[in-house]
């Protein structure tokens, strides 16, 4: 028995020098994801190193450049095609527009994210997802030169099957098409899932890694993007992936309550400079270089103008986290927040606390249950601190809630696909549209107050009442919030 416990002590005082060494060298990685990561791979021996090997590793140097290095295509011409805009519609300069606190987040990214306001967009919400699917389908049977499709999950169950054919069709009438899907989120796909639509001409490749996800040792690092444009004129970004789920057809997740944006106008261009940007920072043959036909000059034709805004792994701006905290700093009145995730950093968690006991209406609505368990329950233990300082949290209780909007002062709106959480902020690659439309910001607040009649509010009461068990997992789940 001293020999067992001897070589047992070697093998845990071994394995904590090396979880040291690994995890520190490692240089940029915030502090709070060392200690989590530390915890994982002291607490499982050897084990804990395989879980760090694929989701732990950051991104190389080499692959970051590969990715930063692509050029914004299309970004030149959109300025300029606003600078037109103005002039030809007797337009003032875009920041001459807004006011203090609107032209300050406007320049917040225009500087850190060289994201440029365009202006006059169509903008409609889709909050369901049979509306979502047979619009999409219906734009998509309309295309006559080009359509670029990115999705984080794409199941090749009916909807993915029929979304498919419809590019099959489309690319059969010689109209460019181009799939980008990311290798884990895609990973039920047969090997030959888009194999027709190659024969067609069209092409799909996967964004950053290994199709084979099981050999991708930089799994952490998820193209989350949502991403559809047809002919340079028409865009969608939000919530929905593909899959029969999205549709409420899954008995164990329910209706499927989330949020997209079909977007008219020049801010497709920022789209479109979005996915070219990816693609050819993935593309193994053929990239993308720029052509007019991409970028189709479009004048006012709506009321909302909008910034499209990105982040990931290859940008310490966090830009889109940034205009979160922006936002909610900002608000006189209130912010309403819905996410399936809610695991905020540091800073963005105090940010709220500070609104709410400036008096500022917080609200927040996460779903009843779990797709992630792990997740949902630091996200509840989260959701109540709010609650001990005076947020209003409801539960979503008409299935489940994937929507990932904010809207403060029903004056600004964000929609897109990053969640309210960590990874979204600095692990995944993320994209999402703030609007400045206040009939846009009273619409999504009125959906919201919708919301909240099949919700039920988040008390005291419910949380006094969590078993010690309970308790335990929304904390032990919560000290590994900064790698979830």
């Amino acid at each position: 028995m001293n020999i067992i416990s001897t070589i047992f002590g070697i093998v845990i005082f071994l394995n904590s020098i090396l979880a040291i060494f690994t995890v520190f060298r490692e240089k940029e990685r915030d502090i709070a994801a060392i200690w989590a990561w530390l915890l994982v791979i002291i607490m499982l021996p050897g084990f804990g190193y395989i879980i760090y090997m694929f989701l732990g590793r950051k991104i190389s140097k080499e692959k970051i450049f590969n990715i930063r290095s692509q050029e914004r295509i299309g970004m030149e011409e959109l300025v300029e095609s606003q600078k037109e805009l103005i002039e030809s519609e007797n337009l003032d300069v875009p920041e001459s527009n807004y006011q203090d606190k609107t032209f300050e987040l406007i320049q917040l990214f225009l500087n850190g994210n060289e994201s440029v306001l365009t202006k006059g967009n169509k903008v409609k919400l889709i909050h369901d997802g049979k509306d979502k699917f047979n619009q999409l389908l219906d734009d998509i049977s309309k295309a006559k030169d080009h359509i670029h499709v990115t999705y984080y999950i794409f199941r090749g169950d009916d909807i993915g099957t029929k979304l498919v054919k419809a590019l099959e069709e489309r690319a059969k009438q010689g109209v460019e098409v181009n799939v980008l899907y990311d290798p884990v989120g895609a990973r039920v796909l047969g090997k030959h899932f888009f194999d027709t639509l190659r024969k067609y001409g069209g092409q799909a490749e996967p964004f950053f890694g290994s199709r084979f996800f099981l050999i991708n040792l930089r799994l952490n690092y998820r193209n989350h993007r949502k991403i559809v444009v047809i002919d340079g004129k028409i865009g969608y970004t939000g919530g929905f992936n593909v899959g029969d789920d999205y549709l409420g057809l899954y008995e164990k997740m329910g209706y499927w309550r989330d949020t997209h944006l079909r977007i008219e106008g020049n801010g497709v261009k920022a789209l479109q400079t979005r996915f070219l940007m990816d693609w050819n920072a993935s593309a193994k043959k053929e990239t993308i270089e720029y052509d007019n036909h991409y970028f189709p000059f479009t004048g006012l034709i709506g009321d909302t103008d909008m910034q499209i805004v990105s982040s990931g792994p290859d940008n310490e701006m966090h830009a889109i986290k940034k205009g979160f905290i922006k936002m909610i700093s900002m608000a006189k009145e209130s912010v309403y927040i819905q996410t399936p995730y809610f695991i905020p950093d540091e800073a963005l968690i105090e940010t709220l606390k500070i609104a709410i006991m400036s008096g500022i209406d917080v609200k927040l609505m996460i779903p009843n249950k779990p797709d992630h368990p792990f997740i949902y329950r630091a996200t509840l233990s989260y959701a109540s601190e709010l609650v001990d300082y005076g947020a209003e949290v409801y539960i979503y209780d008409n299935g489940f809630l994937h929507s990932k909007t904010i809207v403060i002062d029903e004056e600004i709106v964000s929609v897109g696909t990053a969640n309210f959480d960590i990874r979204s902020f600095k692990l995944n690659f993320e994209v999402n549209a703030f609007l400045y439309d206040r009939q846009l910001a009273k619409e999504q607040v009125k959906l919201y107050k919708k919301d909240i009649t099949v919700s039920y509010l988040l008390t005291e009461e419910i949380i006094n009442n969590y078993s010690k068990w309970e308790l335990f997992k929304q904390q032990f789940s919560r000290l590994f919030s900064p790698i979830l």
